[in-house]
Order: structure tokens, then sequence, then C-alpha cells
């Protein structure tokens, strides 16, 4: 594998350095990467909230939308 130097990465341009971190973080598994404590229980606590009261709940089709509408 050829060896990739700070000065060949620089020279990459915007779209070839973001594909090449989206190949990196792919190549990882998820005993690679384990969450944090703190953060598993954070989505831990949010989960339960969430499963306790629905009702704040957005779908992801409303999320969608409202993205489309400010990248517009």
């Amino acid at each position: 594998m050829p060896t990739l130097t700070e000065t060949a990465i620089a020279e990459l341009s915007t779209q070839e350095r973001l594909s090449l971190i989206a190949a990196l973080w792919d190549s990882l598994t998820d005993a690679q990467t384990p969450l944090p404590e703190a953060q598993r229980a954070e989505l831990e606590r949010r989960l339960a909230h969430f499963e306790d009261d629905r009702s704040g709940a957005v779908s992801w089709e409303n999320i969608k939308a409202e993205l489309r509408a400010r990248s517009s």
C-alpha cells in the first residue's frame, strides 16, 4: 500500500480527502470504535426518555424536509 504523506494528503481535493476519510472510517469495525461509557449512558437515557414519551418525536420524513428547506 502506498504511503500517504501529509504533503500528498494536502494536495488532494476536498472531495478526495472526504472520500479518504469515509474509506478509513468504513474500514473500522464496531469493536474497533467502542463508545465511551458516558456516550453509551447518554444514548440509553435518551432512548428511555423517548420510549416513555414519544410526543416530542419528529419523523425522519419531517427532518429530511426541514434539511432540504434549509439548504435551498
